[in-house]
């Protein structure tokens, strides 16, 4: 049975025609940083529902702290407002829980799921790494914050292939760009999110794509998910945390391509 639906807040982008897909984009990301290199290409033969999270892009800073349950919920919502009745759904790292919420929450609206660089549940060593992000975020020191998450986000193969320009102006970037909801999603994040249980329940055609060399969603991560969703296909890119970065056309071909195959 579906939850009921709330109204939804979110700012967002609608992009295409044709079969719904919905975006559900990672924490201290939006839709145009995680899904902007892809857009034309998932755009190119179905309806793109791409809402950002509160703090993020289009949507102010929410006055209460983040749910999972809120969340997935506001997003289906958000399609459904456009004219969006069923969907896909696309999500990448935190997205990833986002869109496995929102399918067992909302089982006749989500046909197919993609889940990239995501997780089911988080390792002691992620949590680590996230409470480091979430004191550098209350620290205010961007350029710190930056350069860590430079060295967890990106694949060490791209950091190397930098020159120290080129590092310096992404890092520079970086820090000039933090979206003022960060330390909500991350607090969203420490909080304890848990889907493996809804895992099993997935009965909808579901991908996970592997970012191979990701030093902050493990590839342990990636397997949780395949592992647990019921014939879930698993595919890998070789790519740090960021394959909208460093292999934006491959990451782009995979959705579209099982979507198409899949007719979602």
């Amino acid at each position: 049975m579906s939850s009921a639906l709330p109204g939804s807040s979110l700012g967002r982008i609608v992009r295409g025609t044709g079969p719904g897909l919905l975006l559900a984009h990672g924490a201290g990301g939006g839709i145009d940083a995680n899904y902007g290199p892809v857009l034309d290409v998932l755009a190119a033969h179905r309806t793109v529902v791409g809402p950002d999270y509160p703090g993020a892009g289009r949507t102010p800073r929410a006055d209460a702290p983040l749910t999972l349950d809120g969340l997935a919920d506001e997003l289906v919502a958000t399609a459904v407002e456009e004219g969006v009745e069923t969907f896909a759904v696309a999500g990448y790292s935190l997205g990833a829980a986002v869109a496995v919420r929102a399918a067992t929450r909302h089982p006749e609206r989500v046909t197919a799921l993609v889940l990239t660089a995501g997780f089911a549940h988080p390792s002691p060593r992620f949590l680590l790494a996230a409470r480091m992000w979430r004191d550098l975020l209350d620290a205010d020191d961007p350029e710190a914050l930056a350069g860590f998450l430079a060295l967890v986000a990106f694949s060490a193969p791209a950091l190397d292939a930098l020159g120290q320009d080129a590092l310096d102006a992404a890092l520079e970037t970086s820090a000039a760009t933090v979206p003022p909801g960060t330390p909500d999603h991350v607090d969203l994040l420490l909080g304890g999110i848990d889907v493996r249980d809804d895992l099993a329940a997935i009965t909808v055609p579901a991908l996970v794509v592997s970012t191979t060399l990701d030093q902050l969603v493990t590839p342990y991560h990636h397997r949780q998910l395949s592992d647990g969703i019921p014939g879930a296909r698993r595919a890998e890119i070789a790519s740090g945390h960021l394959p909208f970065v460093e292999r934006p056309e491959e990451w782009g071909a995979l959705i579209s391509d099982f979507l198409r195959d899949h007719g979602a």
